[in-house]
């Protein structure tokens, strides 16, 4: 495993968020729509085994497959772009201005709610049989998540507001850190490593991930949870955006630019 020492792959992280600012809007928005469909499939497949062994934890331990497929194939999520994009307008790298960022985003969102949408349809008509039967315990378990992760966060007001952003933020702490697993080595195996541990702690800890509930949710209306669209956007999706958006950067991004690009000044030891 050929290992990239910080302030190599901190730089990197720079560069990759400089060449997605200058990227073509059709390129963006078909490398999002991908992203969104490979982590929706990886989404279902943990969700699957988790119903099919009755252990959480081993669908925790096969989610990241999909995260390290659709980076290994140069694939964006939004997680991904939240950290690495706002890092080339710090490093006043040219062009990047906080404009071309937010259209960026806003690219990447739509890219990947396209993609996740796409399986939640696909995944809906297929547990169904055409949407001739109720879908079975798998759609049941995919509802009753929806429901808990809506209603549930509602019932508790601002305080469930806050668990719910606070979730948000610890997902991309660990989701961008995945992102960086991919920079650290020049090999797919070193590479695979350092994305996996990471993805499988914040699926373990039901973390929230905004790209994962683009898919998530949609199913579990289409499976008949009881709740509602508006509840999926101000109880779920809006907040764990802001929250993805705040923890990847302050936990991942800037923490590392500070202390490996941008370094402070050298200690006197006299």
């Amino acid at each position: 495993m050929a290992y990239l020492v910080p302030s190599e792959f901190v730089t990197k992280m720079v560069d990759a968020g400089e060449s997605k600012i200058y990227m073509a809007t059709r390129d963006a928005l078909i490398r999002a729509y991908m992203a969104g469909a490979i982590l929706a499939l990886a989404a279902v497949f943990a969700v699957s085994v988790s119903v099919a062994t009755g252990v959480p934890l081993i669908g925790a331990l096969l989610f990241p497959v999909g995260f390290c497929m659709l980076y290994l194939m140069g694939f964006d999520l939004l997680t991904g772009v939240f950290v690495l994009t706002p890092l080339a307008w710090i490093d006043k790298r040219p062009g990047v201005t906080l404009p071309r960022i937010l259209k960026h985003w806003g690219i990447v969102f739509v890219g990947n709610f396209l993609g996740a949408l796409t399986v939640a349809v696909l995944m809906a008509y297929m547990f169904t049989y055409g949407f001739n039967t109720d879908g079975g315990k798998i759609a049941q378990t995919v509802a009753h998540i929806g429901e808990n992760r809506t209603t549930g966060y509602a019932a508790y007001g601002a305080a469930g507001m806050l668990t719910l952003f606070i979730r948000g933020m610890l997902c991309n702490w660990m989701v961008s850190m995945g992102v960086v697993g991919a920079m650290i080595s020049t090999t797919v195996g070193g590479k695979v490593l350092a994305m996996w541990m990471p993805v499988m702690l914040f699926f373990a800890m039901a973390f929230e991930h905004s790209v994962v509930n683009m898919f998530l949710f949609p199913f579990g209306l289409m499976m008949g949870g009881n709740f509602t669209i508006m509840d999926y956007l101000i109880w779920n999706e809006i907040p764990t955006v802001l929250g993805n958006m705040i923890g990847g950067l302050a936990f991942t991004g800037l923490t590392l630019y500070t202390t490996h690009v941008k370094t402070g000044a050298k200690r006197s030891l006299r």
